[in-house]
């Protein structure tokens, strides 16, 4: 524990973190997105980071990052959680507010402008009552100051190597009877463990029985990961392009130029005036 902790406070950790700039043209429209979401919505990130490249690598998935929104302050009904949360943040009651866990922070609340230049995504829990969704917020809460569980990282990366040509201590502690600390988190497992407070599914295994019953089993939230939100069935994923063919009649009336050279130079220009408002 006490390497993690040297490795996190280390100019490595913060080399790590450092973002790359935004793209010119951004993916998605990120004002539409905060006026969709709605509190416990999960909200999935490209990352412009290294941390977030060895992520990808390691999950083979785009997203490197979730994050759990839980709207503004006055969108919290439980008073004791809604108390907690004003301790530890500093924002006006209307921010809206995300629930994340970052390497060399821990679990923290952030204002969600900080994805206003990141390739985004809305994953929705099908059918999540207002009552649940309420438990997730409060559960997600309590989690606030748990470390960030950078071994955890490491143990999915192990997956990807046969079992057998591993070393004994470099083998993922993932299944070991409790294994890792309880209070260090990752981003997805954070949000995982806060579904599994009202046994919402997000990638649960499914057996059928002998005698053709179907039955479902919890995973452990600690092999869950950002892509998992966007591929699990129970989750509706919510786009926002930005540019959208409802900005026109018809896909087929988009920018698109012959000129390969000059396609990027020319869709930015449409955006740029298609954005400006009219006199």
């Amino acid at each position: 524990m006490k390497l993690v902790s040297r490795f996190i406070s280390t100019p490595l950790s913060r080399w790590l973190q450092r973002r790359r700039p935004p793209r010119i043209n951004p993916l998605s429209d990120f004002d539409r997105i905060r006026h969709e979401l709605k509190p416990s919505d999960v909200l999935l990130v490209e990352g412009r980071s290294r941390i977030s490249d060895v992520i990808k690598v390691v999950t083979q998935s785009p997203w490197s990052h979730a994050t759990l929104y839980i709207g503004r302050l006055h969108d919290i009904e439980n008073e004791e959680s809604r108390a907690a949360l004003s301790r530890r943040s500093a924002f006006p009651p209307s921010t809206q507010l995300v629930i994340e866990s970052q390497l060399g922070a821990g679990t923290l609340v952030c204002a969600l402008t900080e994805y206003a230049d990141d390739h985004v995504r809305i994953c929705r829990p099908v059918g999540l009552s207002a009552e649940d969704a309420q438990t997730i917020s409060t559960h997600a809460i309590n989690s606030l100051g748990l470390n960030y569980d950078i071994r955890q990282i490491f143990d999915l990366a192990r997956f990807l190597f046969p079992w057998g040509i591993l070393p004994r201590r470099w083998r993922s502690s993932l299944f070991r009877t409790r294994a890792g600390s309880e209070t260090r988190t990752v981003c997805s497992t954070m949000i995982a463990e806060a579904f599994a407070a009202v046994e919402f599914p997000i990638l649960p295994l499914v057996q059928r029985s002998e005698q053709d019953r179907i039955r479902l089993y919890r995973r452990n939230p600690k092999l869950c990961t950002p892509s998992d939100f966007d591929y699990s069935p129970y989750f509706e994923i919510i786009k926002y392009p930005f540019y959208d063919f409802a900005d026109t009649p018809s896909y087929k009336l988009l920018p698109w130029t012959t000129d390969r050279a000059g396609a990027p130079a020319e869709a930015a220009v449409t955006v740029r005036e298609k954005k400006e408002p009219e006199n």
